[in-house]
C-alpha cells in the first residue's frame, strides 16, 4: 500500500500543474484517475479486508499500514493546516502518501467522496482537536464527550461506511461504537421511534445557513427486511426534542440508555483503520485534554459510498439542506445516478439494505 502511494505521489508531481493544490483538494482528475486505474493492482485480501462489517456490530478494526509517529511530523493545530501540509513540498511527503493510502482503501470499498461545506470539500478529512473548540460536538473538539451519532446524520446522501485511520493516538483515546442491533426497545418504543418525528440538524461545522431548507421529519430506526435487519439515523446533538411529545423523548431517551449500554470503545493505534457500518451504528469518542503541542491524537476520516447499497425512497425528498457533494469517483451504473431538481438530492429507489456476506 505504501510504495503504491509513494508512487502514485510521484507521478502526480511528475504531471499536474500545481501538484500542491492537487494534494491540498486531493480531487485533481490525474489524481482520481490514478486511483481509479491502480486501486486494481491491489490483492483481493485488501478489497475484501475493506467490506462493510458483517457482524450485528456494525464496525471492525483492519491491522494495520506499517508507519512510523516521527515520519508525519506534529500533529497539525487545525483540518486546515494539515490541507496545507499535504501541498507543501518540505512536509507532504508521508502526509499526502498516507491520505492517498485511505484513498485506495476506500476506493477498494467504493466511491469515496466530500462535502462542499466542510473542510473545503477534501476527500480526507484531518480529524484532530482545535484551540477554543474543546466543548463542541463535533470532530475538532476534545474536552466534551462526543455524543454517538450518525454521520452526517441530516443528508440523504450520508455515507454508507466510515473508515478512520489513525497516524498518532499517544492518549489512547478510545472512539466509541455503538450497534442498532444489540439496542432492547419495547414494540411501542419502536414503533415510536420509527416514526417520522423530528429533524436532524446540520452539525455546527456546516455553518449555520441551513435554516434556508425546510427541514423533513425523519425516522430514528427502520427495519430493512427483518427484525435483524435494525437500521438508525441518530444524531442527538443536532435533534431538536423539545419539539416532540414526551412519549416519543421517552424512547429516543430509552434508545440513548441503550446506546450507552451496548457501546464498545475501540482505541486505533497508529496504522489501524477503523471501519464503521453508518446505517447500523453510531460512533463518538471519549473526552480527553488536548496540548496543542504538536502530539495529539490525529486521524484521517474518509466517507464511502456504496452503489450496491439503497435507503429508504422517502429520502428522495429531503433536500440535504443545500449541502452538496464532491464526488469524482461517481459510478456510471444505474444504480448510482443522481437526479438534481434545484437542490433536491434523488437518492436510489430501492427499500431495503443489502448486507454484504
Amino acid at each position: 500500500m505504501r510504495e503504491l502511494a509513494r508512487e502514485i505521489s510521484a507521478t502526480l508531481d511528475a504531471t499536474v500543474a500545481d501538484p500542491a493544490l492537487a494534494a491540498r483538494t486531493l480531487t485533481d482528475a490525474a489524481l482520481i484517475e490514478q486511483i481509479d486505474t491502480r486501486v486494481m493492482e491491489l490483492p483481493a485480501e485488501v478489497r475484501h479486508a475493506m467490506r462493510l462489517p458483517a457482524t450485528a456490530t456494525g464496525a471492525a478494526i483492519v491491522s494495520r499500514l506499517p508507519l512510523a509517529d516521527n515520519e508525519f511530523g506534529p500533529t497539525p493545530s487545525s483540518p486546515q493546516e494539515a490541507a496545507q501540509w499535504s501541498g507543501d513540498p518540505a512536509r507532504r511527503a508521508h502526509s499526502l502518501e498516507f491520505d492517498i493510502v485511505m484513498l485506495l482503501l476506500a476506493r477498494s470499498a467504493g466511491e469515496p467522496f466530500g462535502w462542499e461545506g466542510h473542510q473545503d470539500g477534501r476527500l480526507v478529512n484531518n480529524i484532530l482537536p482545535v484551540a477554543g473548540h474543546e466543548h463542541e460536538q463535533s470532530g475538532v473538539s476534545s474536552r466534551a464527550q462526543l455524543s454517538p451519532h450518525t454521520e452526517d446524520a441530516f443528508h440523504p446522501r450520508r455515507a454508507h461506511l466510515l473508515m478512520l485511520g489513525c497516524i498518532r493516538n499517544p492518549d489512547l483515546v478510545g472512539t466509541t461504537v455503538s450497534s442498532a442491533r444489540y439496542v432492547e426497545l419495547s414494540a411501542v418504543q419502536r414503533e415510536l421511534l420509527s416514526t417520522p418525528a423530528l429533524p436532524i440538524l446540520p452539525d455546527v461545522s456546516y455553518g449555520e445557513e441551513y435554516d434556508r431548507h425546510s427541514a423533513v421529519l425523519i425516522p430514528t430506526l427502520w427495519t430493512a427486511t427483518g427484525p435483524d435487519e435494525q437500521t438508525m439515523r441518530f444524531d442527538p446533538a443536532y435533534t431538536p426534542l423539545k419539539n416532540a411529545d414526551p412519549e416519543f423523548r421517552a424512547a429516543y431517551e430509552r434508545l440513548a440508555e441503550e446506546l450507552e449500554r451496548v457501546r464498545v470503545t475501540a482505541v486505533l493505534a497508529p496504522g489501524e483503520v477503523l471501519l464503521v457500518d453508518n446505517d447500523v451504528a453510531v460512533h463518538g469518542r471519549v473526552p480527553f485534554t488536548a496540548r496543542y503541542d504538536g502530539t495529539d491524537r490525529w486521524l484521517k476520516l474518509v466517507n464511502v459510498w456504496l452503489p450496491q447499497r439503497s435507503r429508504r425512497v422517502e429520502e428522495a425528498d429531503e433536500s440535504g439542506y443545500g449541502e452538496r457533494i464532491v464526488a469524482p469517483f461517481r459510478s456510471v451504473s444505474a444504480s448510482m445516478v443522481e437526479r438534481r431538481t434545484d437542490d433536491r438530492l434523488m437518492a436510489p429507489n430501492d427499500r431495503g439494505i443489502l448486507e454484504q456476506p
